[in-house]
């Protein structure tokens, strides 16, 4: 398998990585009216593809290490099992996360589940393995709360206020009305998707077992597996109890045009890149190490990326009134902070 061979090639997969872990979620805006279940399928598909094509390419080629089938044959079962389940258990969170960004937006779904899960990452992390400085670990992580809270209660305010204006504001039809989702429902399955997808780290991390563990492209391959697998299982529940809108049934997939089809396998496959990227980097060795900070760093910003994008590309909130605008440039800056402190943790091992 190919691994990084200078520092600056490392820089530039790390660099794809937040790109690609920052940009996916833009395809699921741009599907439109395609409820995340239906998208989803092609999301799956589009992991698995890219994960199998970095797989029998560039981690099958050159000579660093093992290449992909040795490590296939290698790796433990439990390694196998592990990496799995991680995959699983992503796809779940993942899968809630995209149910809270149908109903409150890149932008709050994004500070609540991805901050969250990355809380709880850190405990997680922490708890098996204590390391770095839990002075700059805790204030990292209350920072990332506040950042959370700051946009659940953005949502909130704006929502309350959306609702006031449509009951002052005359119509013909009032009585006719779509009933809207409560804000507190996409606020609680973003919170809920956070805690499952923290939760598969410490699955990822027994994948990659010293002794018996998978390598950066055999542990994308079956994560990958996990993912394909357990959407079709997880789709049952969602098409048929749906968070948002009436059932599904399977029908509904093959209704989609091909731009939809397309946009979810893109999306699937930029997240599986930005995971390859991830995972490559923090195997590079030598004077090709960008180191702990810089890996964490550049992996845990994508959050940062995509709200954004939600803010400024989509203009989710662009009529929203002037203290909620603050409060949405306060959770950037709460987060960012956040991310920094977790992230300098390991330098600061000495301070408790």
């Amino acid at each position: 398998m190919i691994l990084p061979g200078s520092y600056l090639f490392t820089i530039f997969i790390l660099t794809l990585g937040l790109l690609c872990w920052g940009a996916w979620a833009n395809t699921f805006k741009a599907v439109g009216k395609w409820r995340f279940e239906l998208y989803c399928f092609d999301f799956a598909i589009g992991v698995f593809l890219a994960a199998l094509l970095a797989a029998l390419t560039v981690g099958s080629m050159g000579w660093d290490g093992f290449s992909f089938l040795d490590d296939v044959r290698n790796a433990g079962k439990r390694q196998d099992l592990f990496a799995f389940l991680a995959g699983a258990m992503f796809n779940l969170g993942n899968m809630l996360l995209l149910g809270a960004i149908s109903l409150t937006g890149l932008s709050v779904a994004l500070p609540v589940g991805a901050g969250l899960g990355l809380v709880v990452a850190v405990i997680w992390s922490y708890s098996s393995h204590p390391a770095g400085s839990p002075v700059f670990l805790g204030l990292g992580s209350l920072s990332i709360v506040i950042a959370s809270g700051l946009a659940a209660a953005a949502f909130w305010i704006h929502s309350e206020a959306l609702k006031k204006e449509e009951a002052a504001s005359p119509s013909p039809s009032k009585g006719k009305r779509a009933k809207k989702a409560s804000p507190l429902k996409g606020l609680i399955i973003a919170a809920i998707a956070g805690l499952v997808l923290g939760s598969f780290y410490p699955l990822v991390e027994l994948a990659q077992d010293v002794n018996a563990g998978l390598g950066p492209y055999s542990l994308a391959f079956v994560f990958a597996l996990g993912v394909l697998t357990t959407t079709f299982v997880y789709n049952l529940f969602f098409m048929n109890l749906p968070i948002q809108g009436n059932p599904l049934d399977l029908g509904e997939y093959l209704k989609g045009n091909a731009r939809q089809h397309l946009l979810g396998i893109a999306g699937g496959a930029m997240w599986s890149i930005g995971s390859v990227a991830s995972l490559v980097a923090a195997r590079a060795e030598g004077a090709a190490q960008a180191g702990p900070l810089l890996n964490y760093a550049m992996s845990q910003s994508a959050p940062l990326l995509t709200i954004l994008c939600g803010l400024f590309y989509w203009k989710e909130f662009s009529e929203a009134e002037g203290p909620v605008k603050t409060m949405f440039f306060l959770t950037l800056v709460f987060l960012a902070t956040g991310i920094a402190a977790v992230s300098s943790a390991p330098l600061f091992g000495s301070i408790r």
